[in-house]
């Protein structure tokens, strides 16, 4: 995927980061918008030349216009976006303002929208993927994960609604995390190992929680021309929690 350019959303810390990473080492010219500017800066510096950050709110309209016209002018034209940008308020419902819940679907659901918005012309042109980044929350709770919930199911029916509207000429497939350890992926000073015990890992089928690399690599792989024939599609990358009955 040399000379293709990329626009991810959230990119400056955690799972967004792994996924820069992952496509500047594919070869890509890749765009971060963040709106923490110590750690997009970081996070530029960390990734090298072929990463570059544009400071913005991924739930302004004017920020994500303003960093797809940055993003294509990196390579011949946009070829990918990610849309990754996420927060989460953990609060009883009875005490979630209606404020907290419009945030948290700003952040979460409007950002995706308003970069499929933008970006579609231009991955059309190119023939370009796109990728939403949802969660295993969408379809699984634990108690008092209303706004982050609704707001990921809308990310993951977004995708497939996006893949039927603008296909053939753009796929658009959604990746949807599980427990994924970010400690090593943030800000440099935030930065720290995992604290996961034997328990934590045990409990996935797949021996051990996630790390933000075993995301990245899905999101590349779908964002480039080997999966040519993949659109509309919803990955769990969980290591099988959603999958295992739970008995007491």
């Amino acid at each position: 995927m040399e000379n293709y350019s990329a626009l991810v959303t959230g990119g400056a810390q955690g799972i967004g980061k792994a996924i820069c990473s992952s496509l500047v080492q594919a070869g890509m010219q890749v765009l971060l918008l963040d709106n923490d500017r110590v750690a997009g800066r970081a996070a530029e510096q960390e990734l090298g030349p072929q990463a570059h950050f544009l400071h913005g709110d991924a739930a302004s309209e004017a920020d994500v216009r303003r960093a797809v016209a940055q993003a294509q002018k990196l390579g011949r034209g946009l070829h990918a976006a990610v849309a990754n940008t996420g927060i989460s308020i953990h609060k009883p419902v009875t005490r979630l303002t209606l404020q907290q819940w419009r945030r948290v679907q700003a952040v979460n659901l409007d950002a995706p929208f308003l970069l499929a918005k933008h970006a579609a012309p231009k991955l059309k042109k190119s023939h370009g993927a796109m990728v939403l980044i949802g969660s295993s929350r969408a379809l699984m709770s634990e108690p008092d994960w209303e706004a982050y919930g609704a707001s990921k199911g809308g990310v993951v029916a977004l995708a497939h609604a996006l893949a039927i509207s603008l296909g053939p000429a753009v796929r658009v497939n959604c990746v949807s995390p599980g427990w994924v350890a970010t400690d090593a992926w943030q800000r440099p000073d935030r930065r720290k190992p995992p604290k996961l015990s034997a328990q934590d890992h045990a409990q996935h089928p797949a021996g051990r929680v996630g790390r933000p690399e075993d995301v990245a690599a899905l999101v590349r792989f779908l964002l480039s021309p080997e999966a040519g024939f993949i659109t509309g599609a919803h990955y769990l990358a969980d290591g099988g929690m959603t999958r295992k009955m739970i008995y007491s």
